[in-house]
């Protein structure tokens, strides 16, 4: 078991526990964004169910095989990622070889573990969801064609047409995920699913997956609460979080800690090279707050970082001279500007300038059509979600020199809480990112200006 987990060594904690049966109920698999955490905890759910000894990754018992389709009934995962940009990579690491049965799998499993988040237990007469099953059925039914033609088990399928129905599986799901999938862990979800955890498995043992477990609604944090005091014996638990310390003091005193550690860059690569197919020169360069796993899926992303970079450059220089304008419009004189909106100014303006986008944007209206037109409406959830976080690095970039940490910490909680509402509006509530950075826009102008 755990054969497709590299360079984690909290796996040799969890086989002890395993063997010597001394598991808890509930646990909490914490690390950093891609370390493998939920691919450990789904391959729990194997370990419980499997019907000969030590769960060997090829092993063809029942449960086995549907657990590595992630289809097994006794599974249940849930909670907000991002997905689009995983399906991608397993898509290209398929079109590498249509032949490969593991490429394959990659592909199915990608694909399943945003279908998962749809299992008729979480919707429960939730009637959002019959707005989305003629997607879920179509993304099926591709799904099961695209199992005949390729892998190693007589696949008759040509590149081309397999390429095709890869094209629709990444077309239907990217709109799931912009539809169906929040930024937050409805209470309704946690309830069905604390309901369904109480039901007789159908094998050994039910799973229960929480991925970014962090991000529960406070509602569905307390009806937690009472399943994890006295969670019944035929079930397990487990929290994925890279923010444990968001989580409730008294939900994480109910769960035992597995911590994953950030891996290097020669387990990156070995992961991209054995999981991915690609060459281990694929990996972008590692650096201390992103693993190279996860800068090598942002390559796949619709829109990559290289273009959002300078477009976030624009969206800053133009909000330095928005806060700049009202400061004016009260008097105040160019010596007495901030030195902070100067810095801001002059460390982002360069960087649009140099990309073709301009210094800056006279007023919100133009900043937000350019900013959309040059991130082509940031085509997926991910991409906008990844503008928002590069604004967080930018400024810091742009405030490193400052010495006036009074207003630069004053500026950062600023764009931190509007950044939680913009995403909120976006992920939650279906707000259009054009609306929405709009709305942004002028709260942060506003409130930078009254400081």
């Amino acid at each position: 078991m755990f054969e497709n987990i590299i360079g984690q060594p909290v796996i040799f904690r969890l086989q002890s526990d395993i063997t010597n049966n001394v598991l808890a109920p509930s646990m909490l698999f914490a690390g950093p964004s891609a370390s493998g955490k939920g691919t450990a905890a789904l391959e729990m759910g194997r370990a419980f169910s499997c019907e000969t000894e030590n769960a060997p990754w090829n092993c063809r018992c029942r449960a086995c095989c549907h657990h590595r389709t992630l289809s097994h009934d006794d599974l249940i995962v849930m909670g907000p990622r991002q997905f689009s940009v995983e399906i991608a990579a397993a898509r290209a690491a398929l079109l590498r070889d249509i032949t490969s049965a593991t490429s394959k799998t990659l592909f199915l499993r990608a694909v399943r573990k945003l279908l998962m988040r749809f299992s008729p237990v979480l919707w429960t007469d939730d009637p959002k969801i019959t707005k989305l099953n003629g997607i879920l059925e179509t993304v099926n039914e591709t799904m099961e064609e695209l199992n005949l033609l390729c892998g190693a088990e007589g696949g008759e399928g040509t590149l081309d047409n397999i390429t095709k129905l890869c094209d629709a599986v990444i077309k239907h799901t990217l709109k799931l995920e912009a539809d169906g999938i929040t930024d937050t862990i409805p209470v309704s979800h946690i309830r069905s699913a604390a309901y369904w955890l109480r039901i007789a498995p159908s094998g050994k043992r039910k799973l229960l997956v929480i991925e970014n477990a962090d991000r529960m609604q406070d509602a569905a944090r307390n009806s937690l609460l009472k399943i994890l005091e006295e969670p019944p014996d035929t079930c397990a638990i487990i929290f994925c979080s890279s923010k444990p310390e968001a989580l409730l003091p008294t939900i994480l005193s109910r769960l035992r800690p597995y911590i994953f550690a950030q891996r290097g860059k020669a387990a990156d690569s070995e992961v991209v090279r054995r999981v991915f197919k690609d060459k281990e020169d694929a990996v972008p360069p590692h650096s201390k707050t992103e693993s190279g796993i996860t800068a090598y899926l942002d390559t796949f992303l619709p829109i990559p970082k290289n273009v959002l970079y300078p477009v976030s450059a624009l969206f800053w220089a133009s909000i330095a001279f928005g806060v700049t304008m009202e400061l004016r419009k009260k008097g105040v004189s160019d010596v007495e500007l901030p030195s902070a909106i100067i810095a801001i100014g002059k460390h982002c303006a360069p960087i649009a300038e140099a990309a073709g986008l301009g210094k800056v944007c006279p007023d919100i209206k133009s900043l937000c059509s350019a900013v959309l037109t040059a991130s082509g409406n940031f085509g997926s959830r991910g991409a906008f979600t990844m503008f928002l976080g590069i604004l967080c690095s930018m400024l810091s970039e742009a405030l490193f020199s400052i010495q006036a940490q009074t207003i630069c910490s004053a500026y950062r909680r600023i764009l931190l809480k509007y950044i939680e509402k913009t995403r909120a509006a976006v992920d939650v509530f279906n707000q259009s990112p054009a609306l929405a950075l709009e709305n942004f826009s002028s709260c942060l102008i506003h409130d930078m200006a009254v400081l």
